[in-house]
């Protein structure tokens, strides 16, 4: 009987195991979720990225043009074939009565996942002065 008394197990048991194994299931699904997380947020920032230099650009064109001239001959719609997922872009214009003051919006969407995403930007440009000052057409003239 003593001897009995006397033999301690070392090691763990089954539940201390089970315990232990289901702590360390738990956290690598929380490492695992967020890092998908991650991916999935970066992937989401690189898509507005794009869609903001695609804004740039095509306010860069306009401004190169004309606001005058991009309102009469220029489509102000289009599609981004080239970049993935595939970019639509649009161009809204609005008159402000105002010395050919433009308030010019600009608004590229893409769908990613079949989710729909959108990014404006909007910005006011001046079209060819309506105002004459007195003296302006003795200057052409000469």
């Amino acid at each position: 009987m003593r001897d009995l008394l006397r033999t301690t197990r070392s090691g763990f048991n089954l539940v201390e195991t089970i315990v232990a194994s289901m702590i360390l299931s738990g956290a690598v699904l929380t490492l695992g979720a967020i890092s998908t997380n991650a991916l999935t947020s970066t992937r989401l920032n690189e898509h507005y990225r794009t869609a903001a230099q695609l804004i740039d650009r095509q306010l860069q064109y306009i401004d190169s043009v004309g606001i005058d001239q991009f309102i009469e001959s220029e489509p102000a719609e289009g599609v981004v074939q080239e970049m993935d997922p595939g970019y639509q872009w649009q161009v809204s214009t609005e008159y402000q009565g105002t010395d050919n003051v433009y308030i010019v919006t600009i608004t590229v969407s893409w769908m990613e996942r079949k989710t729909p995403y959108t990014l404006s930007a909007q910005t006011m440009l001046n079209g060819a002065s309506t105002i004459t000052t007195p003296g302006a057409e003795e200057d052409a003239q000469r």
